[in-house]
């Protein structure tokens, strides 16, 4: 059985040959079958240092290919193109800061063992800052408000799919994409397990604010929830109005002599804007239908691939060079 450990790469020339090293030391301790690595560097701004880490471990072992990408797609979207150069029965992810151990790995295989499509490994206790610990919490919640998510299912980057999870994954080419509502759209046969989550031993995470906030934006693109929200808000502030306009009828029923002024533009202005809302969320219920399944932004570009033995580039009779690998996918998809 072939397994393909993708790793998308960032600021971590460092880190990334012992990561890849060490868990070729855990497959052949572990002797269940082959492995090979897909790495992506997901545009590091190092001054080339990651890429060329990279390159050295291509020429080092043919087990290893490298996936330089043109610009920063995010994690999620580097390991979609990770994803798409994967030959495993078995695909597993992993970081490149040595976060997620290799010695870990052999709980995630034990586990899909026993029939599941998806394996996550979770930490029950993550070596984060309190504030970076808070916002997972909070995107959890979220996750599984929006996502539908299974109650009791814990995930990170650490995970384990079989092949045809990933054949089906790959088929979205969204330029917003969040892995675990991809995955989930593919199967609900997943299961988690705690794994050790171990200290970075280089660096800091390179997630700020910013990004971890656009991350879980993303989930927006596989869940019409929010705008479910915007209608039962609009139903609600319109019902308040409603009854709003009873009482002040009644009122002025009973006491003839109270004045209508304040209450009766409160409720009006709760009414029609209860009204307004209301249509704007139905409306976007159609708007994110379509939203949902149109979105042709690219999730990733690929400047180069790196293999073993395999010079990338090759020159046309212009003189001008190209990859060859690319040339012949396009050939093969023209034929």
């Amino acid at each position: 059985m072939l397994h393909s450990v993708v790793i998308p790469c960032y600021k971590s020339s460092q880190t990334i040959r012992k990561v890849v090293e060490e868990t070729m030391e855990q497959f052949r301790i572990m002797d269940r079958g082959d492995v090979e690595f897909i790495l992506v560097d997901d545009c590091s701004p190092d001054d080339g240092a990651t890429v060329r880490q990279l390159r050295s471990l291509v020429k080092d072992y043919p087990n290893v290919r490298a996936v330089e990408l043109a610009k920063n797609s995010g994690q999620h979207n580097a390991s979609m193109a990770g994803l798409n150069y994967t030959r495993g029965d078995l695909i597993i992810s992993m970081d490149d800061d040595g976060q997620t151990s290799p010695t870990q790995l052999p709980k995630l295989l034990d586990e899909i063992g026993k029939g599941y499509d998806i394996v996550y490994g979770y930490y029950p206790h993550k070596q984060h800052s309190g504030f970076r610990n808070l916002g997972s919490r909070f995107n959890q919640w979220t996750t599984r408000v929006l996502l539908d998510k299974p109650k009791g299912m814990n995930t990170s980057s650490f995970w384990v799919i079989r092949r045809f999870v990933r054949e089906y994954a790959i088929q979205y080419r969204s330029a917003y994409t969040h892995l675990q509502g991809v995955f989930l759209r593919v199967t609900r046969n997943v299961s988690c397990i705690p794994v050790e989550h171990f200290k970075r031993e280089v660096g800091e995470s390179g997630y700020t604010f910013k990004k971890l906030v656009k991350l879980w934006a993303n989930i927006i693109g596989f869940s019409i929830v929010p705008l479910r929200m915007a209608t039962l808000l609009g139903n609600l502030f319109a019902a308040a109005g409603l009854i709003g306009i009873i009482a002040v009828i009644i009122r002025k029923i009973v006491r003839p002599v109270t004045a209508i002024g304040w209450p009766s533009m409160m409720v009006s202005i709760f009414f029609f804007s209860g009204l307004i809302l209301m249509f704007m969320g139905l409306i976007g219920e159609y708007i994110g239908r379509i939203f949902l399944g149109m979105c042709n932004n690219p999730q990733y570009v690929v400047r180069q691939i790196d293999e073993h033995g395999m010079n990338p580039y090759m020159e046309n009779e212009d003189g001008r060079r190209f990859y060859a690998a690319a040339q012949k996918e396009n050939e093969e998809g023209g034929s």
